[in-house]
């Protein structure tokens, strides 16, 4: 197999791939350091994931992305890797990922709900295979929060039905 140049892929280099590849890289690794700890320990992983949890670990890997993605208060993770561009409706915020190389590459990632719900459902996720029961009391406290985030929405648009 050759190897890609950034160039011959984006002619204005701005896609960072050997970032991209080495973020990859840390996923699969995480995903394999768990199966191996998972399975020294003999941890029987379930059999199935029932619609209920599944909805569960759904609602939670949404809100968990967004908030590590879109929140204010966890702009100070994101801050190293992003810039602020602006703020936007419902406490969130547009960060834009800045620098190059593998920084540019975490910047992406951490600014990109649908890119950090990979990484936010592996999490809860692999919580679910070691103690279902945990994983599904915090999942359940982010799907709650998930459910209020629609509910606000909800109130704010009848508001604005009934005053317009």
């Amino acid at each position: 197999m050759t190897e890609i140049a950034a160039h011959d892929y984006d002619a204005q280099e701005r896609v960072p791939l050997a970032g991209y590849a080495t973020v990859a890289g840390a996923f699969g690794a995480s995903l394999a350091a768990f199966a191996v700890v998972v399975h020294r320990r003999g941890v029987t992983l379930p059999e199935r994931v029932p619609p209920w949890d599944l909805l569960l670990l759904g609602a939670a890997t949404y809100k968990t992305s967004r908030l590590l993605t879109k929140d204010k208060i966890t702009s100070f993770l994101r801050a190293p890797f992003t810039r602020r561009e602006e703020d936007t409706t419902a406490g969130e915020v547009m960060d834009e990922p800045r620098g190059n190389g593998i920084r540019l590459a975490v910047g992406d990632l951490l600014s990109c709900p649908f890119c950090a719900g990979a990484w936010t459902a592996g999490g809860l996720v692999a919580t679910y295979a070691v103690a279902p029961r945990a994983a599904r009391l915090v999942c359940a406290g982010f799907g709650a929060m998930t459910l209020a985030d629609w509910l606000q929405y909800a109130w704010t648009w009848t508001q604005e039905k009934v005053e317009g």
